[in-house]
C-alpha cells in the first residue's frame, strides 16, 4: 500500500508541473505539450537500463546448481520407484 500512495504522489506532483508549465509561458507551449510523451520515453529507457544492468550483474550460484541436480537425481528416483517412466533424459 505504501508503494501506491509513493507513485500516486509522485504522479500528481508531476501532473502539477506539467499543468503549471502548460500555464506559465516558461517553456513554450508547443515543447510543454511533449513532455509526458519524454517522460514515458526517458522511463523506457531507465527501464531498459536497469535489465541490462540486472542481466550483466546476474550472479552464477555453482552451489545451487549442484543442489538443483541432486534435487532432480532424487525426483527421477522417487518416479522411477512409482513406475514413472522418465526416459533418457539424463
Amino acid at each position: 500500500m505504501k508503494h501506491i500512495v509513493k507513485i500516486m504522489t509522485f504522479l500528481v506532483a508531476i501532473s502539477a508541473l506539467w499543468i503549471g508549465l502548460l500555464q506559465t509561458s516558461i517553456i513554450p507551449r508547443s515543447h510543454t505539450w511533449l513532455l509526458p510523451i519524454y517522460f514515458i520515453v526517458s522511463l523506457g529507457c531507465y527501464g531498459l537500463l536497469m535489465v541490462g544492468v540486472g542481466l550483466m550483474q546476474f550472479p552464477t550460484c555453482p552451489q545451487e546448481a549442484i543442489l538443483l541436480q541432486q534435487d532432480v537425481a532424487e525426483a527421477k528416483e522417487f518416479l522411477k520407484q512409482k513406475g514413472v517412466d522418465v526416459g533418457g533424459c539424463d
